[in-house]
């Protein structure tokens, strides 16, 4: 698979050539930086508003068929990143590629903090026209911890000045005071959020604040000898940030094909959001296990699924299910079934002083033992019998396998394509063949592209 493209958005008055240096320090990822309406070589177009901004970027993504991408917004951009990543959070059409999001020095979806004085000045600044030099230069100047090379500084100031005058002045009197914190919500795409270390308006404080709540898997990280223009001061350090959260997000990338195909107008939006959802990461905690009950399970999903190994996100997956009420049914001799799992587990480490310790060959012993019927713990409050140790085992395989098989990733390695028999729209696609091995294009489509 390739790696995921990253989709760069920049600030107030700057370009998709911010990022020049950060893309240079990045060879090996497939980058796309925009210029958003009203800036750089788009400063023609005349502004938009945040609504149109982010309807440009979700259109860019559908029109370059973007099967897995991150996000990366600065300041500006970075509120548009959030706002793309929401709706794609929700399961909308063309979006189910955004894998992860990067802010930088980001405004949020809340108004911006910002000194009522300096955004005045700045206003100010194009009462004539345009964004002339000397003003240009204090604003580049203003929101760097020291001075920029002079490549870089001339750069940042030519992009500042050739920016449309509309598009300046619609975000400083309009859109950093838009709050569309609701529509943002919570957002469960891994998140890297970075701040610069003397950034007043929008550092550390202001992102744990204020960007941080929207992302259940966000981190903050900090960037010394930087304060707003981060892809201009530092973008060595910044790159290394992006590079690391890259790795860390393409492990739920999906094949191409079945990427695609999940996007199209196949699929609805209620059964897009659910799928993605089962690809979002889930912490320990979350699971409801304690650490010895997650290393047990997750040595089970390994004997259980050998090809799969010893899956911590799949244990966590289970763990919800479990704790979370289970599948509707039990067997009449088993306890409910989080009780269950506590008794099954602990039997399964009284009996074998450690399951997760074992080694494979042992593990696959015992649980032979367990299936006949052969081990369990009479008399013990906190254990199951041997016959109830038969019946959980039995359950416990058949959860394990159906949440792996809900996942999205177990779908595109089956080939499995049921979700995509209806849309949104008034008519419901479903299939026209149904003969064995008999496919439709769409079918052969996502297959060969996967």
């Amino acid at each position: 698979m390739t790696p995921p493209t990253l989709v760069f958005l920049h600030a107030l008055g700057m370009s998709g050539a911010e990022w020049d240096a950060v893309r240079d320090a990045l060879p090996d990822v497939p980058c796309l930086a925009l210029d958003l309406p009203g800036f750089g070589v788009r400063a023609g177009d005349g502004h938009a508003d945040v609504a149109a901004m982010v309807d440009d970027v979700v259109a860019t993504i559908r029109a370059h068929r973007l099967t897995a991408c991150v996000l990366v917004g600065h300041s500006m951009g970075g509120k548009i990143a959030t706002l793309v990543a929401a709706r794609a959070e929700a399961g909308e059409e063309g979006l189910s590629g955004v894998i992860g999001v990067v802010l930088v020095a980001a405004s949020p979806p809340a108004p911006e903090p910002i000194d009522d004085a300096r955004r005045k000045e700045m206003i100010g600044w194009t009462a004539d026209g345009p964004v002339g030099r000397s003003d240009a230069e204090a604003f580049v100047d203003a929101n760097t911890a020291t001075p920029l090379p002079a490549p870089a500084r001339e750069r940042a100031i030519a992009d500042v000045m050739r920016c449309d005058r509309e598009a300046w002045l619609a975000w400083l009197e309009r859109g950093a005071d838009e709050d569309w914190s609701h529509r943002a919500g919570r957002i469960a795409l891994p998140a890297l959020i970075v701040a610069g270390v003397e950034d007043g308006d929008l550092g550390e404080a202001a992102q744990r604040r204020l960007n941080l709540p929207h992302y259940s898997n966000g981190t903050v990280r900090i960037v010394a000898d930087a304060a707003h223009l981060i892809p201009y001061e530092q973008p060595a350090a910044l790159a290394a940030l992006i590079a690391e959260h890259v790795a860390a997000v393409s492990a739920t990338a999906l094949p191409e094909g079945f990427a695609r195909l999940l996007a199209s107008d196949r699929v609805s939006a209620r059964a897009r959001a659910a799928l993605l959802a089962r690809t979002r990461p889930l912490s320990d905690a979350a699971s409801g296990w304690s650490v010895a009950q997650l290393e047990a399970v997750c040595a089970l999903i390994a004997q259980v699924l050998p090809e799969v190994g010893a899956d911590r996100a799949l244990a966590r997956r289970v763990g919800m299910a479990v704790h979370g009420g289970g599948d509707g049914w039990r067997f009449a001799d088993l306890p409910p079934d989080a009780e269950a799992w506590a008794r099954g587990l602990a039997t399964l480490d009284a009996l074998t002083g450690g399951f997760a310790a074992l080694p494979a060959g042992d593990r696959t012993g015992w649980l032979t033992r367990i299936d006949a019927g052969e081990a369990g713990a009479d008399g013990d409050v906190g254990c199951l019998s041997p016959a109830q140790m038969t019946l959980w085992f039995q359950d416990a395989r058949a959860e394990i396998v159906r949440q792996w098989i809900a996942t999205p990733a177990a779908m595109a390695a089956i080939g499995y394509d049921g979700f995509a028999v209806g849309g949104d729209g008034p008519r419901k696609q479903g299939y026209t063949r149904t003969a064995a091995d008999d496919l439709e294009r769409w079918q052969r489509d996502a297959q060969v592209a996967a």
